[in-house]
C-alpha cells in the first residue's frame, strides 16, 4: 500500500510518499480500504510544530477517514466485509470519563494516522457510515463535526431560542453553524471577508461581523442580542480571541474552548473573566457516542457537511498548502482510489 509520512516537522516537503506492506488485521480489528480523509488545523499545527502536545516524527497525519471494511480478524462481530465506516477521532474513548491514553492514541501526533490506502484499527475504533452519507461527507465528521456538536452539547444544550457565537468560516465553526440552526437557535458569525460573510449568510447566520474592520467585536456581538449576550461562544481562536468571547457572551453563558487559531497571547483578564460570569469548558473533540448520536443527527436533519474543495491523494501536499492558506469554507478533504 501506499502512505505519506510526515519526516520532521519542517515544511510541506517532509511530507512524503511510502510504500508499505499492506497491514493485516489481528484478533477483534478490521482492516479499512482508505476512501477520503479531511484535514483539520491541528494536522497543519503539527507540520509546523505548534501543536501544543507532543508529535513524533515519521508518523502518517491526519485523524479523519473514512472507508470500507475489505477483511476482518478473529472475533470480530460488529462488521464485516464490504461495510463503510469512519474512525472515532479518540479510538479508545467510548464514553463516561476521558482514558489516561488518551494522548498515546492520538492518530498523526503519536499514532501513525489515516492518510494511507489501508489500516488496520480495532472494531471498536470504528462506526457505521449510513449510505446517505458520501465518503467525503463521512470523513469531515469525527473531529470537526464531533468538535460542535460537543461545543452546542454539554450541561446546558443549545435548543431554540438561543444565540450562538461562531468565529471564522472553518470545519468546527462551519458545523456549529449548521447543527445551531437545525435546532432553532440564532447564529452570529464573525470574519474578515465580505465573501465569507455572504456564504455564512447563506448557510444562516442571522448576523456577520467583520472582525478585521471592528477589533472590539465582543462587544459589537452583545450589542446585536440586545445587550443580552450570546448563550455560547464556539472558541476556535484561542488566547487571541478569548478576551472578546468574554465581552461578547451573557452572564450565565458558555465559551466552548476549542481552538487555537490566533498566534497571539495577551494572557486572559482573571477580573474579565470573574466578571463575565460565564462558564468556560475545555473541550477535546468527544467520545464514540458523540460520534455516532451525530451520525445521528447529520442523517435525521439532512444536513450536508461543506466541502470546500476535494484533492486526489497524490495532491496530498497541495491540500495541506490550501487549508493553510485559509482560503476555505468548511472542509478540505483527500479522496483516495477505490
Amino acid at each position: 500500500m501506499r502512505a505519506y509520512r510526515l519526516a520532521d516537522f519542517d515544511s510541506l516537503d517532509s511530507l512524503r510518499l511510502h510504500q508499505e506492506p499492506d497491514p493485516r488485521p489481528q484478533r477483534g480489528e478490521v482492516l479499512v480500504r482508505v476512501r477520503a480523509v479531511s484535514l483539520n488545523f491541528r494536522d497543519i499545527a503539527i507540520l509546523r510544530g505548534r501543536y501544543p502536545r507532543r508529535s513524533v516524527p515519521g508518523l502518517v497525519p491526519v485523524s479523519d477517514a473514512a472507508g470500507e471494511v475489505v477483511a476482518v480478524g478473529e472475533d470480530v462481530h460488529a462488521f464485516k466485509v464490504g461495510d463503510r465506516v469512519l474512525g472515532a477521532f479518540h479510538p479508545r474513548w467510548f464514553g463516561g470519563h476521558v482514558p489516561s491514553t488518551i494522548l498515546r492514541d492520538s492518530y498523526g501526533a503519536e499514532n501513525d494516522g489515516w492518510l494511507c490506502e489501508l489500516k488496520a484499527v480495532s472494531q471498536e475504533a470504528v462506526v457505521p457510515l449510513p449510505d446517505a452519507l458520501s465518503f467525503e461527507e463521512g470523513a469531515t465528521l469525527p473531529c470537526a463535526g464531533v468538535t460542535a456538536w460537543n461545543a452546542l452539547s454539554g450541561a446546558t444544550p443549545v435548543r431554540a431560542g438561543h444565540t450562538v457565537l461562531v468565529q471564522g468560516s472553518g470545519g468546527v465553526s462551519i458545523f456549529a453553524l449548521q447543527l445551531a440552526c437545525a435546532v432553532g437557535a440564532r447564529v452570529i458569525a464573525t470574519t474578515s471577508s465580505e465573501a465569507k460573510a455572504r456564504t455564512l449568510r447563506a448557510l444562516g447566520a442571522a448576523e456577520v461581523v467583520n472582525y478585521a474592520d471592528d477589533p472590539d467585536w465582543g462587544r459589537t456581538v452583545r450589542a446585536l442580542t440586545g445587550g443580552r449576550g450570546v448563550d455560547r461562544v464556539v472558541e476556535v481562536g484561542g488566547p487571541g480571541t478569548l478576551g472578546q468571547s468574554l465581552r461578547a457572551v451573557a452572564v450565565g453563558g458558555e465559551i466552548a474552548s476549542i481552538g487555537f487559531l490566533s498566534t497571539d497571547n495577551p494572557g486572559i483578564d482573571f477580573f474579565q473573566f470573574k466578571a463575565s460570569g460565564a462558564i468556560l469548558r475545555n473541550i477535546a473533540v468527544g467520545d464514540r457516542t458523540l460520534l455516532e448520536d451525530l451520525v445521528r443527527a447529520v442523517v435525521a436533519t439532512g444536513l450536508k457537511p461543506v466541502i470546500h474543495r476535494v484533492f486526489e491523494f497524490d495532491a496530498a501536499k497541495a491540500a495541506f498548502a490550501h487549508l493553510e492558506s485559509a482560503t476555505h469554507v468548511g472542509k478540505v478533504v483527500i479522496r483516495l482510489p477505490g
